[in-house]
């Protein structure tokens, strides 16, 4: 019997997406707790990428002449801002609906995207690489973390940078991340997450090193419920968490 090729996407999760797809610029709407982060992790992606690269911290396009990939861009909240600091962005999503907000909603900003419907071991495959790869609330809904990996590991430029976010698998993260986030607060769509798809700090940072990558920081993402305000915190991984990493030349 013939096999299937390895593939990194879950189309249930691709599928849940896409029917929610016209609300990614929605503040309100259900993505608003990424627009409510979205201040938080652009802020540590910029610092992180300045320090790697010894950028100019105080220029408003310090990652000018570099290239980004933003895995499971969604509707581009995370890769619009990219391109405002200067850098050549592609993005790309299983979801093709996605993809098309994305793009409608860049041609109205006059920006410059590369989007497109795609798998990271798709571009991985065609030999892309590039000097930022990121990769935030993403490996939770992957098919198979191993090929994402490998794929996201492939896909960074010797000396480049790759940034992963996700949920810790704790109790705390259950606690906050499922009950409180899905049947609570009503954040998100119940159903979003999968307990046991939440990854470890140790785990993902065994595979990547494992795989090249040197780990370059760890940093938690805390929210906090008196400012209504999520910010970084190094000593709180339990719910969510950064995981910065460098390829060796």
């Amino acid at each position: 019997m013939a096999t299937a090729n390895p593939s990194t996407i879950a189309p249930d999760d691709v599928a849940s997406f896409a029917a929610i797809a016209s609300e990614w610029w929605d503040e309100r709407g259900k993505f608003a707790p990424l627009h409510r982060i979205n201040p938080t992790r652009i802020a540590y992606i910029r610092d992180q990428v300045v320090a790697h690269f010894s950028l100019d911290g105080e220029s408003a396009t310090p990652l000018a002449k570099l290239s980004v990939l933003d895995v499971g861009c969604g509707g581009g909240l995370l890769s619009e801002p990219m391109a405002r600091l200067g850098a050549d962005v592609t993005g790309i999503d299983a979801a093709k609906e996605s993809i098309a907000v994305a793009k409608t909603h860049a041609a109205a900003q006059c920006l410059g995207i590369d989007y497109r419907v795609a798998a990271a071991e798709t571009l991985a495959a065609e030999g892309k690489q590039f000097d930022i790869v990121l990769a935030l609330e993403i490996i939770e809904h992957v098919a198979d973390t191993a090929l994402f990996y490998a794929a996201l590991a492939e896909l960074v430029k010797p000396g480049g940078v790759l940034i992963l976010s996700t949920l810790n698998r704790t109790a705390k993260s259950y606690a906050l991340g499922i009950v409180g986030a899905e049947y609570i607060l009503r954040w998100v769509p119940r159903g979003t997450h999968q307990w046991k798809q939440f990854v470890k700090p140790s785990e993902m940072a065994e595979a990547l090193i494992g795989r090249g990558l040197t780990i370059r920081d760890t940093m938690g993402l805390v929210f906090d419920p008196m400012k209504w305000a999520f910010s970084l915190n190094p000593r709180d991984l339990d719910v969510n968490y950064f995981l910065t990493t460098t390829k060796n030349p």
